[in-house]
């Protein structure tokens, strides 16, 4: 029979993951408090969360969620980073910290997206994917940029008249 605290702690992990787009696993052994309230400031700040776990506990959180797992990447101790809705800027957050060299310490091991696992190169291309807003962005930019030059073609016909017209009124002043 498992501890009380423990069958808590799978409970809240089941929570924390049910839903989520992506979950990351990293070593944050060596960080200092400071480097650590940093990381976690940058991954809230991207939407996602940080929780440390015990690796078996997390294993059976993810198995009763559905979420894939790789048992070789959950040794020693890890950090569980949650993105709920916006990987890529989570992953970013975790990429960028781990390139600062004061922040060695903190190692990028992989992470599950539903029944995908990924590696360190597939953590660092989705770091390098634009963001949700840039895409929506882009998509709107794409959608405008015909209208707007449906607009420019549609407008230019007054403003032909427009112009014809008042170089006549000018023509007719000189005469006068």
């Amino acid at each position: 029979m498992p501890a009380q605290y423990k069958v808590d702690q799978v409970a809240e992990l089941k929570e924390l993951f049910n839903g989520a787009e992506a979950v990351f696993v990293a070593e944050y052994r060596g960080l200092t408090v400071a480097q650590a309230s940093a990381l976690r400031k940058a991954i809230r700040a991207a939407g996602g969360k940080a929780k440390v776990a015990r690796n078996r506990l997390a294993e059976i959180a993810l198995d009763e969620v559905g979420l894939a797992k790789d048992v070789k990447m959950m040794k020693g101790p890890n950090l569980y980073v949650v993105a709920a809705d916006n990987s890529p800027a989570v992953a970013k957050a975790i990429k960028d910290f781990s390139e600062v060299k004061e922040n060695a310490a903190f190692v990028i091991k992989g992470g599950v997206m539903g029944k995908n696992l990924l590696d360190l190169n597939n953590v660092k291309a989705l770091a390098s994917m634009p963001s949700r807003e840039e895409l929506v962005a882009k998509a709107v930019g794409s959608i405008a940029s015909p209208l707007r030059g449906l607009v420019t073609v549609l407008s230019g016909l007054p403003r032909g008249l427009v112009t014809v017209l008042s170089a006549i009124a000018d023509k007719k002043k000189e005469a006068a």
